[in-house]
C-alpha cells in the first residue's frame, strides 16, 4: 500500500481539527448530515493524530503544535476511558469541559497552522 501524499496527509489532520474546533452548533448540523454519532469527531482527530510525527519530519506541521495535539488526544483517550455514555452524546459537546477544552486546543492548533476552519469537511461514510 502506497504512502499517502504529505499534503494530503496535512490535509487530513486540518480538517479533522477544523470539526473538533467547531462552534457547537456546526458540529450537531456536521454529526447530522453525515449520520455519524458524536464519537466520530474523536476518531477522525485519531486517525490523522498518527501522522502527525511524519508531517513534523517534513516540515508540514509545526512542532509547537504537537504539546497542544497530544493535549487532544489525551482528552479524546480519557474521555473513551470514562463508562459513562454521557460522554459521547450530542449534548455533551457543549456540556463536557473535556469537550470545551479539546475544542479549545483544535482552535490555537488552527490559528498557529494558518488554516481557515471556516467550512467544515464532508466526509464519505461507508455503512
Amino acid at each position: 500500500m502506497e504512502t499517502p501524499e504529505p499534503s494530503w496527509r496535512r490535509r487530513l489532520l486540518m480538517e479533522a481539527l477544523t470539526v473538533v474546533a467547531a462552534p457547537v452548533s456546526a458540529q450537531e448540523a456536521w454529526l447530522k448530515k453525515h449520520g455519524v454519532e458524536t464519537d466520530e469527531i474523536a476518531l477522525d482527530f485519531d486517525h490523522a493524530f498518527r501522522m502527525v510525527e511524519g508531517l513534523m519530519e517534513e516540515g508540514l506541521v509545526s512542532r509547537d503544535v504537537l504539546p497542544d495535539l497530544r493535549m487532544i488526544d489525551s482528552i479524546f483517550d480519557e474521555m473513551s476511558r470514562d463508562e459513562s455514555p454521557n460522554r459521547w452524546a450530542a449534548t455533551a459537546l457543549s456540556s463536557d469541559a473535556e469537550w470545551i477544552r479539546a475544542r479549545g486546543l483544535a482552535q490555537r492548533v488552527l490559528t498557529r497552522e494558518g488554516v481557515d476552519a471556516s467550512v467544515l469537511p464532508d466526509i464519505c461514510v461507508v455503512r
